[in-house]
């Protein structure tokens, strides 16, 4: 894997000219951040070696370079999921790529649904830790140390340094925050009311099909790590509701402007 790692980070180096320190993951809904990018350049994900695509709606499949307010950044343009049918290694593989790269900081945003009754849709959570919930883990196997420890500590996966940061930018800008745990699941159904009562049980805030092996690799090797959800549907809060997909798209679109504000502060920061 290594050889492709580097391969793959050699070309984007070339086609690019040269990598920014700072990347972001764009999850569900809310890939249009890069329309606040200037200076871009962009890769569909077919053109990049050894690069999975993006099969799900509301994820565009394109890795860009430019400026979000005053930062250089590397953006990816949707995700790749573990229900899709990737393996972890291949849903993870782009953080690995970044690294090689010379990324040092990852923000990652995604969709999710709340079971904290605190919780109304359109709020922004700040993820202070996660529940991992997926049946694969992203480090199973061989370890190669050349790209992380065998064990890695995960006391602090989430920067408190950057945490904060958000709080306090939040406050500035009348944006309303809240905090929480994460929990990543399989996918690609909903949770069932039983999954969702379950999830709040055992310490979960909201929950999602994301974000967590990402935040797991980057932590393994060795990035700083900052994470948003945007609360879509709630779900797993009192009485029994569908959830669509376009529903969670639309929640996370409108959500999208205060989202885009707070990472243009905690970009400063890096």
């Amino acid at each position: 894997m290594l050889e492709q790692i580097k391969e793959t980070a050699a070309f984007l180096t070339k086609k690019f000219g040269r990598i920014p320190e700072t990347a972001v993951i764009l999850g569900t809904g809310l890939g249009e951040l890069v329309q606040e990018m200037v200076d871009k350049q962009e890769i569909p994900y077919e053109e990049i070696p050894h690069f999975p695509v993006s099969t799900v709606t509301g994820h565009c499949g394109k890795l860009l370079t430019g400026k979000l307010g005053d930062t250089f950044i590397l953006a990816m343009q949707g995700r790749f999921h573990y229900y899709e049918g990737y393996s972890m290694q291949e849903v993870t593989f782009p953080v690995r790529v970044m690294k090689e790269s010379g990324v040092k900081t990852l923000f990652v945003s995604n969709a999710s649904g709340g079971v904290n009754p605190d919780f109304e849709v359109g709020d922004i959570m700040v993820i202070t830790d996660h529940i991992n919930f997926f049946p694969e883990h992203p480090l199973r196997g061989k370890n190669d140390d050349r790209l992380g420890p065998r064990f890695p500590d995960m006391s602090a996966p989430y920067s408190k340094r950057l945490i904060a940061a958000a709080f306090e930018a939040a406050a500035r800008h009348h944006i309303r925050l809240k905090k929480g745990v994460y929990v990543g699941t399989q996918g690609p159904t909903f949770e069932t009311p039983a999954e969702y009562k379950h999830f709040r049980i055992i310490g979960g805030d909201a929950v999602g099909m994301s974000t967590v092996p990402e935040v797991i690799v980057a932590v393994h090797s060795g990035m700083e790590v900052f994470a948003l959800s945007v609360i879509t549907d709630m779900g797993g809060v009192g009485e029994v509701i569908e959830v669509s997909h376009e529903e969670v798209q639309a929640a996370a679109k409108s959500a999208q402007p205060k989202m885009t504000l707070i990472m243009k502060e905690l970009m400063k920061k890096v």
